[in-house]
């Protein structure tokens, strides 16, 4: 750390000058501190011709505590690495990384200004008809290519160790497993819920469940995840999507990946009951969010399938049985981690947009309810949920509570 020192804007401009390659040294360089995440300073630095680009450093603490909460500013080296290995497998649909600086814990990166963020285009209704597609790509190459269907025993463990994260892996332990199923200070929870919140700290089936879950997070390390695949990761417009954000990213089980993904569309399903007043557009867009479940399983089951038939360098792994018990599972997986994520990002610290911008209190109220009930079904009969059809007929025929 002898060379660490948090940015001011003017050294983002300085630092973007430098390793960018985008600007001049005759440029006149504007910047601005934008950053609304959790943990790192993010700036926009652009010329007068108005190309940009984007410098995040790392701070050595969680920004939305303060200094109270330190961590280490090696989860830079992380989200540059795992960005750098996606973008080579999936350059389409991943952020492209230009410079990564270790002693600053900083990284330079393409601005993409021109994207719009899921999360906020999904609570104001919008749709995004190739969303499904590029984003089952991206998982399925992602996740085939950093796992043992292609890597030898050898680099899979070398890779392992490359990736251990030991310090934001801790914050999913505890914020997505634990946290929400007890009586713990870093919970928010909505007053109007709290006796629904109440009874997940007394629910000891569904606590087991969640336990199976967290043991696989901890030591199940299928592929290099991404690690917190929520839609304030993704960048999208009518043609594009890129995915940032990957300072979470391990070697973990796939299905936290897919399901975290799945569980924010689950999650946007149910704030529109609060969001949208006419009922014909709310049923609209929910039945577009449940296409695009629907679809992200089917394409992302083809490719991978497709991958493993064709790509498998291992022999074991060759096996079509074995391919098909291990898709299966991992549908399991996905729809388990999808419903932690629905109940943590409703009791738990870290809330969405998709059910906090809702205005009216008792619609907020049930459809964090609706969300809490999903979720527990989903953890409970995932094993028994064996297609993606039989998870949206669960979606479609839960009540919403008053």
């Amino acid at each position: 750390m002898s060379d660490y020192h948090t940015f001011t804007i003017a050294d983002a401009k300085a630092f973007a000058l430098a390793h960018g390659d985008t600007f001049r040294e005759s440029d006149s360089l504007e910047a601005e501190e934008f950053g609304d995440g959790n943990l790192n300073l993010v700036f926009r630095v652009k010329n007068a011709n108005g190309r940009s680009l984007i410098v995040k450093q790392a701070l050595p603490y969680a920004r939305c505590v303060g200094e109270s909460w330190p961590l280490t500013i090696e989860r830079a080296r992380i989200e540059a690495e795992v960005l750098l290995r996606h973008g080579r497998i999936c350059p389409e649909h991943t952020v492209k990384v230009l410079h990564y600086d270790a002693g600053v814990a900083a990284i330079v990166m393409e601005d993409l200004g021109q994207l719009a963020i899921l999360r906020s285009e999904l609570v104001a209704g919008k749709q995004f008809p190739q969303l499904a597609d590029q984003l089952a790509l991206y998982l399925a190459r992602t996740l085939f290519f950093t796992s043992d269907f292609v890597l030898n025993g050898l680099q899979k463990k070398i890779e392992v160790a490359r990736f251990i994260n030991p310090e934001l892996c801790l914050i999913t332990e505890d914020l997505f497993f634990s946290d929400p199923y007890c009586n713990h200070e870093r919970n928010a929870i909505h007053q109007p819920i709290m006796p629904q919140a109440r009874e997940l700290w007394h629910d000891e089936a569904l606590q087991a469940e969640v336990a199976r879950l967290k043991a696989d997070f901890l030591s199940k390390p299928q592929a290099l995840l991404h690690g917190d695949m929520h839609s304030g990761s993704i960048f999208i417009s009518a043609e594009q999507c890129k995915v940032i954000d990957a300072e979470f990213g391990f070697y973990g089980p796939m299905g936290f990946d897919v399901g975290s993904f799945i569980g924010n569309l689950l999650l946007s399903y149910a704030g529109q009951f609060g969001l949208q007043e006419d009922a014909g557009r709310r049923q609209q867009q929910q039945d577009y969010l449940l296409r695009q479940i629907e679809d992200l399983w089917q394409h992302f089951s083809h490719e991978f399938t497709r991958l493993m038939q064709t790509e498998t360098k291992e022999n074991s792994f060759r096996n079509s049985e074995y391919q098909h018990y291990f898709l299966q599972q991992l549908l399991a997986d996905s729809l388990g981690y999808a419903g932690c994520e629905l109940i943590r990002r409703t009791v738990g610290l870290a809330h969405v947009a998709d059910l906090e911008q809702i205005r009216n209190e008792q619609q907020r109220a049930a459809s964090e309810r609706w969300a809490l009930a999903l979720g527990r079904s989903l953890i409970m009969q995932r094993q028994q949920l064996t297609t993606i059809q039989q998870l949206l007929t669960l979606v479609r025929h839960q009540q919403l509570p008053a």
